[in-house]
């Protein structure tokens, strides 16, 4: 299923999504939103926080997905608990992956070591709120 996803993240891509809207409308289907609400939410995300290369915003697109399958409407405190735990995995995840969340990091805009490129940032992404699906299922 992984695969389907990663071609879906590529085809987001292609029509110009930033990477937290190719991320997150990735997912529409399996958090019930129309893809193109997740589009307007998520377009200041994109760059590292509207472009100032901040928080990466693949990550911040996967943050997003794993919130609204993990908290739906509950103000319980433990609903709260396990969503900042889940967010918590994907976040240790994919900063062993990509070494920072911070997308000028990433991309090595300061010191020209590209850690991870924006692509593959996107890609892991996915795999990882993929692989968080699976695990719901089981």
């Amino acid at each position: 299923m992984t695969d389907v996803y990663i071609q879906r993240v590529h085809a987001l891509r292609a029509k110009k999504y930033n990477c937290a809207q190719a991320v997150a409308c990735t997912f529409s289907e399996e958090v019930g939103l129309e893809e193109e609400l997740l589009f307007r939410i998520m377009a200041g995300f994109g760059g590292g926080m509207g472009g100032h290369e901040a928080t990466c915003g693949a990550l911040s697109g996967a943050v997003s997905i794993i919130s609204m399958l993990s908290s739906g409407t509950s103000v319980d405190p433990e609903v709260k608990a396990l969503t900042y735990q889940r967010v918590a995995s994907l976040v240790k995840r994919f900063k062993e992956k990509a070494q920072s969340l911070v997308c000028r990091e990433i991309l090595g805009e300061d010191d020209g070591k590209v850690l991870l490129g924006c692509e593959e940032c996107i890609d892991e992404a996915v795999i990882l709120v993929a692989e968080f699906l699976t695990e719901l299922k089981t």
